[in-house]
């Protein structure tokens, strides 16, 4: 009897082992697929709309669940050696979270939006006091690019975030928002507080080796989860594209300049460190996380701001399979610099 149990215990086992094995090849293929995977997100996001009206109410978990993806992988070793050489990340965490803010809100005054559309001035002033997106520093490594000064970054700006983000709320937001900038705050505060938590025990309970061993498949989840939120956020996209087709092409068009108007000016900013890592920090800020910003809100936010935030979403998963060639080019010819610099000192 005893040896019955035992031979049923070890085909439940296997059985397991079988249901388990095949979603994990499939998530191992998927994060295999790299920045094609994730461009591909935004054209099934508006393909297939009922999609969007099944997923939005899960936008706040699904950006808990990036965060905590994201946590959870976070190299320390790598993170305490950029921190003993603060300075240039004091200065991009400076630019992130106080320099953008300021130059969009200013940008939204000066050409008037507050005024003539409203709705557009508060998607494009939350853009700016957003922090980066936590798949940043994951995009940065899928492109070849310094992802360790982009964690770093991204790990202090995004603890400063919820105190940035209610500051700028409170000076220019105004009565835009539907919440006041503290609740805002404190609601950042939270949600990064939880998922940073929630990192922290996975960490503890699997080992940072698991997690590394698991790379392919942690990426294919993240990929998924990325597909959540965008089919969340860009369900109407479709068919605001069809009600407004002018307004609609405008309000992407304007979300592209954003994009890399950021990218662009953050490189020439820190052209001076080497333009691949001056590339891979203008990447981060250009990715920023507004859907950190729709769960701080509890998505209360104009039909116009929900539209800006979805086609959003093109250049932020577009951009990095259209950059890919740049990428290497720069990262080919900092090899080449970092290779000759010590071929000289020898």
């Amino acid at each position: 009897m005893v040896e019955g149990i035992g031979l049923n215990a070890v085909c439940m086992a296997s059985h397991l082992r079988s249901l388990f094995a095949l979603p994990l090849r499939g998530l191992t293929w998927l994060g295999g697929q790299g920045t094609r995977a994730v461009a591909a997100i935004v054209f099934i996001a508006v393909a297939v709309p009922p999609l969007g009206a099944l997923l939005r109410p899960y936008v706040t978990e699904a950006i808990f669940f990036l965060l905590c993806i994201s946590f959870m992988r976070v190299d320390l070793v790598a993170l305490y050696g950029h921190l003993r050489r603060p300075a240039l990340v004091a200065a991009a965490t400076a630019w992130t979270t106080i320099g953008v803010p300021l130059i969009v809100a200013l940008a939204a005054y000066v050409s008037g939006l507050t005024t003539s559309s409203p709705g557009l001035a508060l998607a494009l002033m939350l853009q700016g006091t957003a922090s980066p997106m936590m798949a940043s520093p994951a995009l940065a490594a899928l492109m070849g690019l310094d992802a360790t000064l982009v964690l770093v970054t991204l790990v202090t700006s995004t603890a400063l975030v919820p105190f940035t983000a209610s500051l700028f709320a409170s000076l220019f937001l105004g009565g835009m928002l539907s919440i006041w900038p503290l609740t805002l705050g404190l609601k950042l505060l939270g949600i990064l507080a939880a998922s940073l938590l929630a990192a922290t025990i996975i960490r503890r309970l699997f080992g940072t080796e698991t997690i590394q061993r698991h790379k392919r498949p942690i990426d294919g989840l993240n990929i998924v989860i990325l597909l959540v939120f965008a089919s969340a956020v860009m369900g109407n996209v479709a068919t605001d594209l069809i009600a407004d087709p002018l307004f609609t092409i405008a309000v992407a068009l304007l979300a592209f300049m954003v994009y890399f108007t950021l990218l662009a000016v953050t490189t020439l900013i820190f052209r001076r460190i080497g333009t691949e890592r001056a590339f891979a920090i203008g990447l981060m800020v250009s990715q920023r996380n507004l859907g950190l910003m729709l769960a701080a809100t509890a998505g209360a936010l104009p039909a116009t701001t929900w539209l800006y935030f979805a086609l959003t979403q093109f250049p932020i998963h577009l951009a990095p399979y259209m950059l890919m060639p740049i990428a290497r080019r720069l990262t080919a010819r900092a090899n080449t610099s970092d290779g000759a610099t010590a071929s000289s000192a020898t």
